[in-house]
């Protein structure tokens, strides 16, 4: 893995420094207002621009079909918002952030037909060595229900998931916080987004609960499965969350397994599978015993 000194950082066109971004106040007068604006549009710009020219002059005039040249994508990171919630009665309602879809450009619905690809529809998120930014470092904070979500990083590169529309900008993509969290992004930072065809079907899957709480609920192996519903696939060493009767509960993916033969694989997809999921001892509870050992 590459580490970028701030030097590199601030002379690479891939990286968009937020200390660029001067605040705006109209007591310093109009034309400083007009300045700063136009200083802070202008970083954005050159990082669009980055973005747009990295894309048709590497991966589009480089490809061998137009099918190729679809399939693959720079793009800047940025986290879904409830914006981007479908309407009522369509099934991802209520469900940015309790699955794995992401809003993507439409250039990949065009690619997803000039592949002819199968649903489910899965795309990978990739930092990119010497591109991305180094890291970002999350303090343990308390979510929804004050569940604790911990700052431990499972130093992934690669996540999986699926597509909740294809509206977003050209050389945008959005990301439902866990996925951001995952690869441990920083809104606007570079990534690379492809269309994939060849990640196995699961056959089963350990969970680790963050809390003990959600086994004991009475039903929680028919709420995972109906949860699991809106995750297309798993990313070993993700943390993904599931909302239930209000509370959100978040979950370790800790073991996947793909189909007929049971292998041990990085990803699995989890929609139309018949997938046997297990809990393991809960994240809270390992940290009971530890305290009592000590």
């Amino acid at each position: 893995m590459t580490n970028l000194s701030p030097k590199s950082i601030l002379n690479s066109p891939y990286q968009f420094n937020p200390s660029f971004q001067k605040p705006v106040s109209l007591k310093s007068g109009i034309i400083k207002v007009l300045q700063t604006k136009w200083r802070n549009a202008q970083a954005l710009a050159l990082l669009e621009q980055a973005v747009e020219d990295y894309n048709a002059a590497e991966i589009v005039a480089t490809a061998n079909s137009p099918a190729e040249a679809s399939a693959s994508r720079r793009l800047i990171a940025l986290p879904l918002d409830e914006r981007f919630d479908p309407p009522t009665g369509v099934f991802s309602h209520g469900h940015v952030q309790t699955g794995d879809k992401m809003s993507l450009p439409k250039e990949f619905w065009s690619a997803i037909q000039l592949n002819q690809a199968e649903v489910p529809w899965l795309f990978s998120v990739s930092r990119i060595s010497g591109v991305t930014s180094p890291r970002a470092i999350f303090p343990s904070s308390l979510g929804k229900d004050n569940n604790e979500i911990t700052n431990d990083d499972p130093g992934l590169d690669t996540v999986v998931g699926g597509a909740i529309d294809f509206r977003s900008p050209s050389n945008y993509v959005f990301l439902p916080r866990w996925m951001m969290r995952a690869l441990a992004l920083k809104p606007r930072d570079v990534v690379t987004v492809k269309l994939i065809t060849t990640v196995p079907s699961g056959s089963a899957v350990k969970l680790r609960p963050h809390t003990s709480e959600f086994v004991k609920i009475g039903n929680h192996q028919a709420v995972l499965e109906t949860e699991l519903k809106h995750y297309s696939a798993l990313t070993r060493g993700c943390t993904i969350p599931f909302d239930y009767l209000g509370k959100r509960y978040y979950f370790d993916v800790v073991n996947l397994r793909s189909a007929p033969r049971g292998e041990k694989v990085a990803m699995a997809k989890v929609q139309d599978c018949d997938i046997a999921a297990e809990f393991i001892r809960a994240k809270d509870h390992i940290k009971t015993s530890t305290k009592s050992k000590a």
